[in-house]
């Protein structure tokens, strides 16, 4: 599933080329996909112009004139621009156009679990009403007291979007890894030293992802059909079995909340 970094790349890419252009059409190339996330009303969009694109945790919102879109790309979805894609497409998985003036915007979705509604302005979905603070803008004070307040395993709570949105199985793995901490400790125990080493570790490690245009492990391909680079720096999502790149000893690998969590019994305490 796309994670903070490659929703924020493809954000970004889509910005410098789609801002203040009209939507002219949309088509549905998968009727029962659209069926299936109750698309309609979404044609309602056509003839406006597009005024911004914002991010929250793991959603992307279009701001049109009257009108939102949300996406979610779920497991397998992207969104890519066809003009400027810079390999073949997945036309196979395509399952919405939506024609702008000078771009064309093609969703891909190869297991069909994304989600797209649209919304009225100015409120915000509840999808987006339920979400944490976003894990690029938490402030450490903040991140601190939520947990201080949870006895959650330290790596279910950071997947908690309620609480913290934006991360997943990468880069949660990759943070407590980078910053000593055991997956199956109580977030309440750790110290203050503790705390501050994560929540600095997180935050340049998502800005190194975004740098890199996010971690293409399966299906992700950024706005312009590009694999992205993160997975390069990877220390331990993945790996499991394989030695750390510290102490040489084996990775390990559990289920937690049927996730699964690589981690160096040794480096992580």
């Amino acid at each position: 599933m796309p994670e903070l970094p490659e929703v924020e790349t493809i954000r970004h890419q889509l910005k410098t080329k789609l801002l203040l252009q009209k939507l002219v059409k949309i088509e549905i190339l998968d009727p029962r996909f659209t069926k299936k996330i109750s698309f309609k009303g979404a044609l309602s969009i056509e003839g406006e112009k597009l005024l911004d694109i914002k991010r929250k945790g793991k959603y992307l919102l279009f701001i049109f004139e009257k009108k939102g879109l949300l996406w979610h790309f779920g497991l397998t979805g992207g969104l890519i621009l066809l003009n400027h894609c810079l390999i073949q497409p997945p036309h196979k998985f395509l399952r919405l156009l939506l024609r702008f003036e000078n771009e064309i915007l093609g969703y891909f979705d190869i297991r069909k679990f994304g989600k797209i509604k649209t919304f009225d302005l100015p409120h915000f979905p509840e999808e987006i009403e339920k979400l944490g603070e976003d894990a690029l803008e938490i402030k450490q004070e903040k991140f601190s007291s939520i947990l201080k307040r949870s006895s959650k395993p330290i790596k279910s709570l950071l997947l908690d979007q309620t609480k913290i949105a934006g991360l997943g199985n990468i880069y949660v793995d990759e943070a407590l890894f980078r910053a000593g901490i055991h997956p199956l400790r109580k977030a309440c125990s750790l110290s203050h030293k503790e705390v501050a080493k994560l929540y600095h570790t997180i935050k340049m490690l998502l800005r190194r992802a975004i740098e890199l245009r996010g971690s293409s492990i399966k299906n992700y391909l950024d706005a312009f059909g590009q694999e992205g680079k993160f997975q390069e720096e990877h220390l331990v999502y993945g790996k499991k079995g394989q030695k750390c790149r510290f102490c040489g000893q084996p990775l390990q690998y559990l289920k937690l909340n049927q996730r699964g969590t690589t981690f160096c019994q040794t480096c992580q305490s």
